[in-house]
């Protein structure tokens, strides 16, 4: 299969926080598939880990006018200037890059020394040090993926897209002769677990894709766009305050009080 046969890919999610309930099971489907380690006692957040994070946010009302939203954050897989996301221009081994062909910016532990300048320039708060090696329960060894190696202390490591289900998903197609995966084919596992169909995930610049339909939603807005990360996250939210709080608005800049930087 030659070169000129891959189209260029962007995928990305979209994620309705009108639906999400807050229930984690994101979180959980993530850490199953990709191996993430935990601790005894995950209380210090500073040393646990975990690609998929949600976020309570609340309008700052009293009851009775109190509003809850729940928002899942995952890597943003920043498409930056041309492919220059924050944590690939500053990475100096290299341990991330971002893969043209699918838009997913990678993490590749062998080559992190774990200098955890990428940890600085995210200003999503993506990415975690790994502090220690994994130390899995009696028999859990067992029921790892094999699909996704642990991560050895010393080490950043974040959410990837689960890009082995991409590979597999695009071996399977290879070996039928196919040089385009279905929507169907590659998907996240927090896009399978959610239960109230909160995210989609696909391919954001295929007109089939659901993404791509859905991303034109006059609801939906990306985490501090203002910085011109260009995030591959989409959110949805009805709510104008929830919309606002997702590009770090503050209230006095509508009195002018400050000045906006947009």
């Amino acid at each position: 299969m030659t070169q000129e046969y891959r189209k260029e890919k962007k995928y990305g999610m979209v994620i309705d926080l009108d639906r999400c309930t807050g229930c984690g099971a994101c979180m959980v489907a993530c850490m199953a598939e990709n191996n993430v380690p935990f601790r005894d006692n995950e209380t210090d957040k500073l040393k646990s880990i975990t690609w998929m994070r949600i976020y309570q946010l609340t309008n700052g009302k009293s009851y009775p006018n109190e509003e809850i939203c729940y928002l899942p954050r995952p890597c943003m897989h920043c498409e930056g200037h041309n492919g220059h996301s924050p944590c690939v221009t500053v990475c100096p081994a290299v341990a991330t890059d971002y893969d043209r062909e699918t838009g997913i910016v990678s993490q590749i532990p062998t080559r992190c020394f774990g200098c955890r300048y990428c940890m600085a320039a995210c200003p999503y708060h993506a990415r975690y040090f790994n502090w220690w090696d994994p130390v899995w329960p009696e028999g859990m060894e067992k029921s790892l993926s094999p699909n996704v190696s642990p991560r050895m202390r010393g080490v950043v490591e974040k959410c990837s897209f689960c890009f082995h289900r991409y590979q597999l998903a695009y071996e399977k197609a290879a070996s039928e002769d196919r040089r385009e995966l279905r929507e169907n084919e590659y998907q996240t596992s927090c896009t399978q677990a959610c239960p109230a169909g909160a995210i989609t995930f696909g391919d954001l610049i295929n007109k089939n894709h659901a993404v791509y339909k859905i991303k034109k939603d006059p609801r939906a807005f990306r985490l501090l766009e203002r910085l011109k990360t260009n995030p591959k996250i989409y959110y949805l939210s009805s709510r104008e305050w929830v919309r606002r709080a997702g590009d770090n608005y503050h209230p006095e800049e509508e009195t002018g009080k400050i000045k906006s930087h947009q």
